[in-house]
């Protein structure tokens, strides 16, 4: 007998599923296999029994509490005397693992008496891990079409609202440069102060609705990260303590936008501490598989952590939404821009911003950014305010900017024809393309868009330079209009002083490209 018990602890030990089996009602260990041992890490214990699992075993629920022991599959399979599947399992195993497990309990009758139950579970890690990644993706496609409606809402109040600021901004400094009173050519300067602050409140609701980066280059973000890490060390109260994990990490974008990113993160972290904590930030390049949509690549990661209360999992869907705060004090809500313009900025970037846990308490925030590729393209300053000549057709749909733009041409010197939209400026620009220096074109209008017309207009007469006037001029059309021939690009709101130059600039280099053609037909 002892050689069948050999052999069938030996068929036991080749299963491929975990085996458990205890006395009922106490649930006194009697069996176990090899693979109970592989899975739970630990011998089976002789020494506990029923109410007193959970602990010994580390046995968990997918919540991180402690699994109740009236759920236990003994338990549950002993007082329903039929069999039972659960697969809400976690164990936590004395050397740090985690592994979900999927058990079935089956009583053994012995009369109308359960005499034993047995339990078998497999590992089911795998397949958990798969369906939380599966999760995770529909989780974030969804949350990513909520936030394009979102921006696409922000990006056309962004446009509205420059078309507004154009205006108060060129009117104010036409008024400066014909003021000779001193006192109100300082409250003029205010007004264009308040405009450039007005902006970049602008400038953030086109980042939340992922306007390209600004002046796109190739640097190093670990000296950005380092930078800011430098700043709050010395600006930041003492009772919090800074960590810093540094590296190199080239990437490509726009410098400015992914610094004022991490620093939107660092005070954050410092306001969820007022009493004092821990703000880490770390910075690596990983290859590997980064968070849905990315695809695998080297990526580099940064990642802003604190040890202040974290934010609840049901708010985190919601944080990067514009002027939602988990903040209470009126004071420090700030203007409920950041976590939304960092969310556009990083999809401006080709990246991806998340939130979760930090440990061991707190909130993460990680940033995932693409390893760069390509070469710089730094946009330079503009010089001052030029004059010219020359007659201009100015084409803009708001009635009220069309007629500053005219004011602000004829005191540069040009003479001005307008148009509403653009299907009636390829009419103007039809009848009168011979005369004209230039055209000063709006992007976003109704009937037909500036880079319609624009392309229109190429086949009327291509030699007219078009300057394109537009806040939300995606990428990849600035990047077809200048294949094109696009006279230049021109971000609202604009200055008097950067319209002049580009406008002057163009006119210049078609003269110059006019003049080269008539010398080679001569020649």
């Amino acid at each position: 007998m002892s050689g069948d018990d050999d052999l069938l602890t030996g068929i036991m030990d080749q299963l491929p599923l975990a085996v458990w089996i205890a006395r009922a009602p106490g649930g006194e260990h009697l069996f176990s296999n090899r693979m109970f041992r592989d899975i739970m890490g630990i011998e089976a214990r002789t020494d506990v029994g029923v109410g007193g699992y959970s602990e010994p075993y580390g046995i968990f629920g997918r919540d991180g509490h402690p699994y109740p022991e009236s759920r236990m599959p003994f338990v549950q399979a002993l007082a329903t005397r039929s069999t039972v599947t659960l697969d809400d399992i976690v164990i936590h195993r004395h050397d740090g693992r985690r592994v979900n497990i999927r058990a079935t309990a089956r009583p053994l009758l012995a009369g109308d008496v359960v005499s034993h139950v047995v339990v078998a579970f497999a590992d089911i890690t795998v397949e958990v891990e798969a369906e939380e990644r599966h999760r995770r993706a529909e989780e974030r496609l969804r949350h990513d079409e909520r936030m394009e409606g979102i921006g696409t809402l922000a990006a056309g109040v962004a446009h509205d609202f420059n078309n507004i600021l154009t205006q108060i901004r060129v009117l104010a400094s036409l008024l400066r440069l014909r003021e000779p009173d001193v006192a109100r050519v300082e409250d003029l300067v205010r007004i264009e102060q308040a405009t450039d602050s007005a902006a970049a409140l602008t400038r953030s609701l086109l980042a939340f609705g992922r306007h390209p980066p600004g002046r796109v280059t190739r640097f190093d973000l670990g000296e950005i990260v380092a930078g800011v890490v430098d700043l709050v060390r010395r600006t930041f109260d003492r009772k919090i303590t800074i960590e810093h994990e540094s590296a190199s990490a080239i990437v490509s974008g726009d410098p400015n936008q992914l610094e004022q990113v991490i620093m939107n993160l660092a005070v954050n972290a410092r306001d969820a501490m007022p009493g004092g904590g821990c703000l880490r930030v770390a910075i690596r390049v990983v290859d590997g598989t980064p968070p849905p949509p990315l695809r695998a690549g080297r990526h580099v990661v940064v990642e802003v952590s604190d040890t202040g209360p974290g934010v609840p999992p049901e708010l985190r869907a919601r944080v990067f939404e514009p002027y939602f705060s988990t903040k209470h004090d009126r004071e420090a809500r700030g203007t409920g821009l950041g976590l939304a313009t960092a969310y556009g900025v990083l999809q401006a970037h080709g990246g991806v911003i998340e939130v979760g846990d930090a440990v061991p308490v707190g909130a993460r925030f990680t940033l995932y950014v693409p390893v760069a590729s390509g070469a710089d393209s730094p946009r330079g300053d503009r010089p001052p305010l030029v004059s010219g000549r020359g007659r201009v057709l100015v084409v803009e749909d708001e009635g009220l900017l069309r007629q500053t733009l005219r004011r602000i041409l004829e005191h540069l010197g040009y003479e001005v024809v307008e148009a509403a939209d653009g299907a009636a400026a390829i009419e103007v620009f039809r009848a009168h393309h011979d005369g004209l220096a230039a055209v000063v074109l709006d992007q976003v209008m109704p009937v037909m868009s500036g880079s319609e017309a624009f392309r229109v207009m190429c086949t009327i007469d291509p030699s007219v330079p078009v300057i394109l006037t537009s806040g939300r001029l995606d990428e990849s059309s600035d990047a077809e209009l200048r294949r094109l021939g696009i006279g230049a690009v021109i971000a609202k709101p604009f200055n008097i002083d950067e319209l002049s130059q580009v406008l002057r600039a163009a006119i210049g280099a078609a003269a110059a490209a006019r003049a080269a053609t008539e010398v080679g037909q001569g020649s």
